[in-house]
């Protein structure tokens, strides 16, 4: 347990993200900022007043300011919207890097040791937006994607075998997005290589609809996106840092010259520590999936041109 934890949004990921903290026993006190006014502090009372009842001690509030955060040990950030009719995607790029500054402008001045854990979309490029803004050192600035992408690939396969989630062994690396990149190579059932198991036809749909994971999902939903997953993968995210578990994990990292890329942030495996990123690992890949993370990384900084920091 550490002592604070804060979550920047009270939407649907942030909130959950802040409940599922709180059920862990992860933080003394956990934090949920949001611009809306009452929101944060009514969903955080809320929240406290399930305590009893699931049995935590975490004390959740809410607020709009961020004098409550102000030492934190680590900082989810979930801010951003949702892209609107007649906004283009430059505009979208924009208006979350802008709210992705000035809320990491925030956690420089109020919690300068944080661990800085991103989950606002467009992912890898709200990574070096908060990395900019903070001034943080690689270690401590990590983005959420890998690990929802792998959950969403687990889940499929599973569904498709009939074996338990847990018998699953992957990684999605890649930018968040439809060029992520599931190692096949590595996906394996309790050890078995999943083409033992599986067609290739079959395996190439469950490659692309975990591409299209999120986009199914707001399909149905019409009015909203996934949270229930992402807020998972946010959390143990945070779980492998609290309790320095040393996790290996695919989280989107800053390069610096591994996979002979540098420059930009892009899911890779890493070592999930108390100090944050501890190590990325440099797994040997075909030729395709090489190919395919080469894409993946064009895809990422192709964007990162057109924001205005």
């Amino acid at each position: 347990m550490v002592n604070k934890i804060t979550v920047v949004g009270a939407g649907n990921v942030g909130a959950t993200a802040a409940q599922r903290i709180a059920e862990k026993e992860l933080a003394r006190t956990v934090v949920m900022v949001d611009v809306a006014d009452g929101v944060p502090q009514g969903k955080g009372l809320d929240q406290w007043q399930s305590a009893p009842i699931e049995g935590f001690d975490s004390r959740v509030i809410g607020t709009n300011g961020y004098e409550e955060t102000a030492g934190s040990d680590i900082v989810v950030i979930t801010a951003g919207i949702a892209r609107k009719p007649g906004m283009s995607r430059d505009d979208l790029l924009n208006t979350n890097a802008g709210i992705v500054k000035s809320v990491s402008e925030h956690v420089k001045n109020t919690s300068p040791d944080a661990i800085v854990i991103v989950v606002s979309n467009p992912l890898d490029v709200m990574c070096w937006v908060a990395k900019e803004a903070t001034g943080f050192p690689r270690e401590r600035v990590i983005g959420m994607a890998g690990v929802l992408d792998t959950a969403r690939y687990r889940a499929f396969l599973a569904t498709a075998l009939d074996v338990s989630v847990r018998d699953i062994q992957a990684m999605v690396l890649g930018g968040h997005g439809d060029t992520m990149v599931p190692l096949i190579s590595y996906t394996t059932v309790s050890g078995i290589p999943i083409t033992q198991l599986m067609d290739k036809a079959t395996l190439d749909a469950i490659v692309d609809r975990t591409r299209n994971g999120g986009a199914e999902i707001v399909k149905f939903l019409k009015t909203g996106s996934a949270y229930y997953a992402p807020s998972s993968g946010a959390v143990q995210m945070v779980e492998a840092i609290v309790n320095d578990q040393k996790r290996i994990l695919p989280c989107s990292a800053w390069l610096q010259g591994e996979y002979g890329m540098k420059g930009h942030f892009l899911g890779v495996p890493v070592k999930l520590g108390r100090k944050g990123i501890e190590r990325i690992l440099e797994v040997t890949l075909t030729a395709d999936e090489r190919a395919a993370l080469e894409k993946s990384a064009a895809a990422v900084l192709e964007p990162m041109s057109v924001v205005k920091l």
